[in-house]
């Protein structure tokens, strides 16, 4: 379980959306924000994940996930650089390795 008491704003219309458009969206985000976490459908996910990093992703498998760093103060500053891949573990993958972040959690529990 992963201690989280921030708001969640689900968004039906992002379903099917370009992934230039959820592109957009992240340039738009309020900069008071300093982590987002994005769940959605492939192949936009994957896409984006592909036009954010400079490392080629194939596929995010269902329950993948892959997390994006960025040394920006703005999210509207995403229009010109690339993030770094810090991880990216898909379910297989969950019995052999946990992110740290992941574990800092686990290890308060």
């Amino acid at each position: 379980m992963i201690d989280y008491e921030g708001s969640i704003e689900y968004l039906q219309e992002l379903y099917y959306t370009p992934t230039d458009t959820l592109r957009e969206i992240l340039l738009m985000q309020d900069d008071a924000l300093d982590t987002l976490f994005v769940i959605g459908h492939n192949p936009q996910l994957t896409d984006m994940v592909n036009m954010l990093v400079d490392e080629h992703v194939a596929k995010i498998p269902t329950m993948g996930v892959a997390a994006v760093t960025f040394e920006v103060d703005s999210w509207s500053e995403l229009s010109d650089i690339r993030g770094e891949l810090d991880f990216f573990i898909y379910p297989k993958q969950f019995k052999y390795y946990i992110p740290k972040q992941i574990r800092a959690v686990l290890e308060r529990t």
